[in-house]
């Protein structure tokens, strides 16, 4: 039986070698260019006939999910056998509900653009990494097999690594992640903290009133599903120094950090370190000691027999 055929899109060029050095993969070729007008010219190269296919490419951008559809349709047009997408990152994932009307759930209107993908033979299965909100990857066409890889083993071991033995708090930005936090301090045999915020009638800006845990003379460790700005992290992490804590750390499973985010986190001089997975392409600007691949879960998760 041939190895099966592994592709990207440019944007996730940077996590192709630990799936090609973990999986038993063939790497497919493609060629792309642009015309002077902006249009791209997609064509794939491997013999795609009854092959095994994965394709690998988180949807940060809207360029990013018109190049993980077009390869996916051209591939599964193409002779493939079966399809399998990884999405370590689902772009649009906190837009998973209307709160005002007319408001578009975009998070359900790409997953039906996935869902739109020609099904080959051996069926299309997507992978998702660590989604927002559970219920996303039920937006997704029932002709589709998916599953949603929990970053928590991964997230855990980096804090573990990171304190070193030392004695810390597990923190939350706020009250709505707590449940997340709670989770992961039981897994990590620590205290979970978060912080009160009240919302002032007249703004609409959020403010912090308080924390509910005691963290003096210890160290936190903040964790947030993803960083984005940032502003809520330097708030809370504020609340806790303010409270008594000796250090504050970040992590995240996504590190966004779009534009100058990440250089206003390190001048807000409230973080020992951040840290966070390799999911989304702006985890690039962080440290490699800072960063941990998400490449070995994912590729034991093609092995274990779903592709």
């Amino acid at each position: 039986m041939s190895r099966r055929l592994f592709f990207s899109i440019p944007s996730y060029a940077y996590l192709e070698p630990g799936f090609l050095a973990l999986g038993d993969f063939e790497h497919g070729k493609t060629e792309r260019k642009y015309f002077p007008d902006g249009e791209r010219y997609l064509r794939i190269e491997s013999d795609l006939w009854m092959r095994d296919v994965v394709v690998l490419g988180g949807t940060p951008t809207d360029v990013d999910w018109l190049e993980v559809f077009d390869l996916a349709c051209g591939i599964a047009r193409g002779g493939a056998r079966s399809l399998a997408i990884v999405i370590p990152y689902f772009g649009y994932q906190t837009m998973e509900r209307a709160v005002r009307p007319g408001e578009v759930v975009v998070a359900k209107t790409r997953a039906r653009l996935l869902s739109s993908i020609p099904a080959p033979e051996g069926g299309t299965r997507v992978f998702l990494f660590d989604l927002h909100t559970d219920g996303i990857e039920f937006y997704l066409d029932d002709r589709v097999l998916t599953r949603h890889i929990y970053g928590a083993p991964i997230v855990t071991k980096k804090i573990q690594e990171r304190m070193a033995g030392r004695p810390f708090v597990l923190g939350a930005c706020d009250a709505g992640r707590a449940k997340w936090v709670q989770s992961l301090a039981r897994d990590l045999h620590v205290e979970p903290a978060f912080v009160y915020k009240s919302r002032d009638s007249k703004t609409g800006g959020l403010a912090v009133t308080g924390v509910n845990a005691d963290v003096r003379g210890k160290e936190v460790v903040l964790y947030d599903d993803m960083i984005r700005t940032g502003a809520s992290l330097v708030q809370a992490a504020k609340a806790y120094l303010g409270a008594g804590a000796t250090k504050v750390h970040a992590i995240a499973s996504h590190l966004v950090l779009p534009g100058d985010a990440l250089a206003k986190l390190q001048a807000s001089g409230v973080f020992a370190s951040i840290m966070g997975t390799d999911s989304h392409p702006g985890s690039q600007q962080l440290p490699k000691d800072d960063i941990v691949s998400i490449a070995p879960r994912l590729v034991e998760c093609l092995e274990a027999g779903l592709v």
